[in-house]
């Protein structure tokens, strides 16, 4: 996670209860760079007619626009919360939208220019259009034409903080390096069977909250319902290539003032300036960027089974044409990341599947982002209601047990 939900979210809540602060980010989070202009200023709808592109995709570009536009509208009704409403059902009906069809089947033949800027709005999701939902598709436009409403806060001194957090308030608590085998049910009980330094162990709990990607809760918790079981073997995730650029560059830059500049028809489809955090409180500009770039999808494909130095390399001659050619020259560390399983994507079909994963039921309680559509909101509430569900089950035995 880089940019977390604002007041009033599981987010909020979690970072408020762990003591982190997080603040709005201070720069643009709508520029754009293609075809040799970039645009770190101005409304997004003005964009097709700034950036250059022939006559024929400027003006498919904005009948597409307005075809989306008209499905964001829809989605903010869909979206809206509702009074007393449960989250599950808003989220049901978040994924049932458009849910039939893929976006590249919702937005129909373009030209590459008019095709390319809707690329990096929809391949964050992990997905290409023709992968990801139509009604998902639409969601992330509404999320960037709506900044300010949606994800758009950074944690101070980096999300690192967060979970580092956690961990010291937990303590000995936190287990590192212990691989769970197999998660399995006993009558009144959960056993996980984990190995940490060699050794085969075992833990027992009245119930287990499993906070893992689906596809690991769909191999290690064998005796789940099957229906559930075969639920979360058909959650996709999409793959994610990301690098990391710290520059010692001492004078103002064009980057300074956007924190996310898309980058259509690139190697990596944003960049993201991880230094706006700390350029908003500067009274004068200190040296130096914190730059990353990401890579989804099929960008993420063509670089899984590259050497860091050769992405390096790529990024950098990428970087060089949209932030200026000295920009790789400033660069003093890089360092590549790589996630075949990036991200949990909303494929048309997806909704088919949520009844059956949120149903419970069981004594393994599923937690995750992959339950939802808002990434660290949706780990952190579905983790809440896992906590808040077992709190409230633990209860109710001990009162069966007074009872008795």
């Amino acid at each position: 996670g880089h940019v977390f939900a604002g007041p009033g979210s599981a987010t909020d809540a979690l970072l408020t209860e762990a003591g982190i602060t997080a603040a709005q980010v201070p720069g643009s989070l709508a520029g754009l760079s293609m075809n040799g202009k970039l645009l770190l200023k101005g409304r997004i709808e003005t964009y097709p007619f700034r950036i250059p592109m022939p006559l024929s995709s400027r003006i498919a570009l904005v009948r597409a626009g307005i075809k989306v536009g008209g499905q964001v509208l829809r989605y903010a009704s869909i979206v809206r919360r509702r009074r007393g409403e449960d989250p599950a059902v808003r989220q049901q009906r978040v994924y049932d939208f458009e849910n039939g069809r893929s976006f590249r089947d919702f937005l129909g033949d373009l030209p590459e220019d008019a095709e390319a800027l809707f690329h990096p709005t929809v391949t964050r999701s992990a997905a290409d259009p023709h992968e990801i939902s139509a009604g998902a598709g639409i969601g992330y436009f509404s999320l960037v034409w709506n900044i300010g409403q949606g994800l758009s806060r950074g944690i101070v001194g980096g999300p690192s903080t967060l979970t580092q957090g956690i961990a010291a308030a937990l303590g000995d608590r936190v287990q590192l390096d212990a691989e769970v085998v197999e998660i399995v049910h006993t009558k009144h009980s959960v056993v996980v069977r984990y190995q940490q330094d060699g050794v085969d162990s075992e833990v027992e709990g009245r119930y287990v909250v499993l906070a893992t990607p689906a596809t690991v809760s769909h191999r290690i918790a064998v005796d789940l319902p099957q229906d559930i079981r075969e639920a979360l073997g058909k959650v996709i995730y999409g793959p994610y290539v990301s690098a990391a650029f710290l520059t010692n560059e001492s004078t103002p830059q064009p980057w300074d003032a956007a924190y996310a500049i898309a980058t259509p028809k690139r190697s990596f489809n944003v960049l993201l300036n991880q230094a706006s955090l700390v350029r908003g409180g500067e009274s004068a500009r200190q040296p130096g960027s914190s730059i990353m770039t990401f890579s989804p999808a099929g960008l993420a494909r063509t670089l899984l089974d590259k050497s860091d130095d050769e992405i390096v390399r790529i990024y950098t001659d990428d970087l060089n044409q949209v932030l200026g050619s000295s920009f790789g020259g400033s660069v003093v560390e890089s360092q590549v990341q790589r996630w075949e399983t990036g991200a949990p994507y909303c494929f048309p079909g997806r909704g088919a599947l949520q009844p059956t994963l949120t149903r419970g039921g069981s004594r393994v309680l599923l937690a995750g982002d992959y339950l939802g559509t808002l990434y660290t909101e949706t780990a952190i509430q579905t983790g809440f209601s896992a906590a808040q569900e077992a709190a409230s089950l633990l209860a109710t035995e001990r009162q069966q047990s007074t009872v008795r």
